[in-house]
């Protein structure tokens, strides 16, 4: 069976994050379909946000500097490490930032679709987890509105996530525009 482009993204996050998690899988979902996850309101508080985490940073990742993580390559992570390693300015990834959190409106049913996805993975048995544990963290999700949510605590001390989710078509290096072809 020909596997859609979000189940092909789905094996390529469970092969490398093997202690990836339910909600994690679910954050992936939701980031492809809906972008950031929720509008900025406060910018000065988002760039603090991004300085912090920026001084904090591990001085070298294994992390792609992008992650297509939508199947139209519409949605990437932009991992930060990287992203400072090859010259990127951190308020132009904080203006791609607030302009996909503040402009870039996905949908519920595209969620819903991509969960579908990942359920038909589990349900061939291509990926670890049963479809009837999708199918109630779904539900769950579904009853609470589709929130975000965060990584787990696995995936967040076996990775060390430090990422910005931003419109491919915002994304810049420094003043040039990153070649996002490869």
């Amino acid at each position: 069976m020909k596997l859609s482009g979000f189940q092909n993204i789905v094996l390529d996050h469970c092969s490398r994050y093997p202690e990836l998690q339910v909600e994690d899988l679910y954050k992936l979902a939701h980031q492809a379909a809906l972008g950031s996850e929720h509008a900025v309101k406060d910018i000065e508080s988002a760039r603090q946000w991004l300085l912090r985490e920026l001084d904090q940073l591990p001085d070298s990742s294994v992390e792609p500097l992008i992650d297509v993580i939508s199947p139209d390559q519409g949605i990437v992570r932009v991992h930060l490490v990287p992203y400072i390693e090859s010259d990127g300015d951190p308020e132009n990834l904080l203006q791609a930032f607030i302009r996909t959190a503040n402009d870039f409106h996905g949908s519920i049913d595209l969620l819903k679709d991509y969960w579908r996805d990942v359920e038909a993975l589990a349900q061939r048995g291509e990926i670890r987890f049963s479809l009837e544990s999708l199918q109630s963290f779904i539900d769950h999700m579904g009853a609470l509105n589709y929130p975000a949510v965060h990584h787990s605590t696995q995936y967040n001390e076996a990775y060390h996530p430090h990422y910005r989710v931003i419109a491919r078509e915002l994304l810049r290096i420094g003043t040039r525009d990153l070649d996002l072809s490869s």
